[in-house]
């Protein structure tokens, strides 16, 4: 049976350099319960290392989460990452993670929190996660297709970090399942209207780094159920799948 599912993918921890302190897994499922969301993403840059906890804390709240990564490309170009499988994340950010240099500057970026469930430090990453994989944009869409993931454009409305603010176009030939507006976007414009998406199905996600802005824009969807599958599905409008509404 379809069901509605009010989703915000695009949602980071304080594993991010730029993501508060205060975004644990207990403050992210809270509030998103308080925002009417049946599903989140978790997608910090470059890293999934808190996504189990997230998940974890989510399942004693009956909150749906699907681990992601926000991958950067090496022309800088932010793709989302959604994936079913934990196993299949870990190897994307094993790949990454290959491919990924440099150091982090707690000073300058900010500190990078490793934490479980119950909000607890366990580790720092040193990683420069704020950094650019050595993966180009097409790479890290074939390697997340490989994996039996979702790819979708982050924020392709904004200037840096956007496969349209970097390159200027979407590439003839990129398999993305969408395109991602940000909440700037669709406050300014009130609707969702895009005249470079080229055809792609778009949604609106939070990205989210601060607690205050979890749900602040949402996309509804008609599935059967919460996966990859499905939500590939309904970016296809397909079987009765569907995007219902945007938030």
């Amino acid at each position: 049976m379809l069901r509605k599912f009010k989703a915000d993918l695009h949602i980071h921890t304080c594993l991010s350099p730029c993501g508060d302190m205060e975004m644990t897994p207990k403050t992210i499922v809270e509030k998103a319960r308080s925002k009417g969301l049946d599903v989140i993403g978790i997608c910090d840059h470059n890293s999934s290392e808190n996504v189990i906890a997230v998940k974890k804390a989510g399942e004693k709240s009956n909150l749906k989460v699907l681990g992601g990564m926000e991958v950067t490309s090496k022309e800088e170009v932010h793709i989302l990452a959604l994936f079913d499988e934990d196993k299949k994340l870990s190897e994307l950010q094993k790949i990454v993670y290959e491919n990924l240099e440099g150091v982090n500057n707690e000073e300058h970026f900010g500190y990078q929190l490793v934490v479980d469930e119950q909000d607890e430090i366990i580790d720092l990453n040193k990683k420069l996660l704020i950094g650019a994989a050595d993966l180009t944009v097409d790479r890290i869409v074939e390697l997340i297709h490989s994996l039996n993931g979702l790819a979708i454009a982050s924020h392709v409305d904004r200037e840096r970090f956007s496969l349209i603010g970097q390159l200027g176009f979407v590439p003839e030939g990129l398999e993305l399942d969408g395109l991602e507006l940000s909440p700037r976007y669709m406050s300014e414009k009130k609707k969702l209207e895009f005249p470079m998406a080229s055809g792609f199905p778009l949604v609106t996600f939070s990205d989210a780094h601060y607690s205050d802005d979890i749900g602040k824009t949402s996309t509804t969807f008609l599935l059967d159920d919460i996966t990859v599958s499905e939500l590939k599905k309904a970016l296809k409008n397909k079987d009765g799948r569907s995007i219902l509404a945007y938030s």
